[in-house]
């Protein structure tokens, strides 16, 4: 597995290796150039000399080199010595340069390192001006050690410069990452890159490909399963009302019966999936808000399943209705109590009861569904919102579906939905709280 990087870590180290390598090739010119201009300055210094001595008619010198003492650039050795006089070839130190026909610099090698010598010739005599030139590297080293300290002192303050502007050219990367992350699990939307440098345009206009590809193929998904849906409803309703007059014949038979509800459960599940291919289709977000009574929605939903609940002898009312006005979208809070008001009307036993309230609390409103059935254990409260899962499978007819398409519609809405046990009737209590 490849260990994830910082781009921005990386830069700056990699700009303070450069940084440093750039200093130590700053030294190293710099002493070459230093170098060179006191090889230039010394030179003409020492032949100056020579010459100045030449012209006074020199009598023999015999420079003296203590090996112990360290000696300056200021420093330099005299020797004029005579042709006659052959005591240069046994000189000690070996700083005696032979006998040359033309004045110039020459460079030896002694025991005591490289020496620099200007010779000058003359009729009987030769003059030589001589210094080390590892006094000439030191000099050109200092210098170039001067240059180089305060480099290295400025190099903290610039390598935090260079982080800082990093910092701020590598910024759009971060808006980008917080833009993307803010987003919700269904926003396809294009991203808009007019603020981002040209840089990461291109992966922008990639990645808006991308939502639009997907986008696509999900809306085709969305429009298959609602055109399968309503294909289906017509001849579905069709065998249900044949086998009703059936049953209206052979009311004994089982078989019929078994039959009967089956075709029953498949209208239930060919009628959520149109819900549900509506709520993925996003026609609620499409939808204008308008203002309405929450109460009158709710009992406009008691109203529409209270024949279902008849049938089951259960005590459908509304326990409490406070007059709500609210600034939303009818069809989906329509949507979300007739699922609940449905969902718990399955799964509550015969002359049970279910309560239907709408009250106001804490500045949102408070839509709640209690009823008298088993209830669910807290630990499936997450596990309910999905898809075609169901608890109680051996209850009552059921798809999975109707709690899912509540969630949905809560979550559009900017509500939420939470599920407890009821105190008064013991079975499940769900609290949905949207905006006013």
């Amino acid at each position: 597995m490849q260990l994830q990087y910082s781009l921005k870590k990386r830069l700056i180290i990699y700009i303070s290796i450069f940084s440093i390598a750039l200093g130590c090739l700053l030294v190293f010119f710099a002493y070459r150039i230093s170098l060179e201009e006191i090889n230039e300055i010394l030179d003409a210094q020492m032949q100056n000399l020579a010459e100045r001595i030449a012209m006074h008619d020199p009598e023999p010198i015999k420079s003296h080199f203590d090996q112990a003492k360290h000696y300056h650039e200021e420093d330099l050795f005299v020797d004029v010595w005579s042709y006659a006089n052959q005591e240069h070839k046994n000189h000690a130190l070996n700083l005696l340069v032979h006998p040359v026909e033309k004045a110039g610099f020459y460079t030896h090698q002694t025991a005591q390192g490289t020496w620099r010598t200007y010779v000058l010739p003359l009729k009987h005599y030769q003059i030589q001006v001589s210094q080390q030139q590892s006094t000439r590297q030191h000099l050109a080293l200092e210098l170039a050690g001067s240059m180089f300290i305060p480099y290295l002192l400025f190099m903290p303050f610039v390598i935090w410069g260079l982080s800082w502007i990093i910092s701020r050219s590598l910024q759009p990367l971060d808006d980008f990452k917080e833009e993307v992350a803010h987003r919700d699990s269904d926003e396809l939307s294009a991203i808009q890159f007019n603020h981002y440098p040209i840089e990461i345009v291109p992966t922008i206009i990639e990645m808006n490909y991308l939502f639009e590809r997907i986008s696509q193929s999900q809306q085709e998904q969305r429009q298959f399963i609602a055109d399968a849906a309503h294909e289906l409803r017509t001849p579905i309703t069709a065998l249900n009302l044949q086998m009703q007059i059936l049953l209206k014949q052979l009311p004994d038979n089982s078989d019929l019966q078994n039959l009967s509800k089956g075709l029953i459960r498949i209208q239930h599940l060919i009628s959520q999936l149109l819900n549900l291919a509506k709520q993925d289709a996003s026609i609620l977000e499409i939808e204008t808000k308008q203002q309405f009574l929450l109460n009158h929605v709710a009992a406009n939903c008691v109203e529409q399943l209270i024949h279902l609940a008849m049938q089951k002898e259960i005590d459908l009312g509304m326990e409490r209705q406070d007059h709500i006005v609210l600034h939303s979208q009818e069809s989906a809070v329509h949507s979300i109590i007739f699922n609940l008001i449905d969902n718990a009307i399955k799964y509550t036993p015969n002359q049970g009861m279910i309560n239907v309230s709408v009250f106001e609390q804490a500045g949102s409103a408070i839509i709640q569904i209690e009823d008298s059935g088993p209830g669910i254990a807290p630990e499936l409260h997450e596990k309910i919102l999905k898809r075609f899962y169901r608890v109680h499978h051996h209850l009552e007819i059921g798809s999975g579906l109707g709690l899912s398409i509540v969630d949905k519609a809560t979550e559009r809405l900017g509500g939420s939905i939470s599920f407890t046990q009821s105190a008064s009737l013991g079975g499940l209590q769900v609290n949905v709280q949207l905006p006013l």
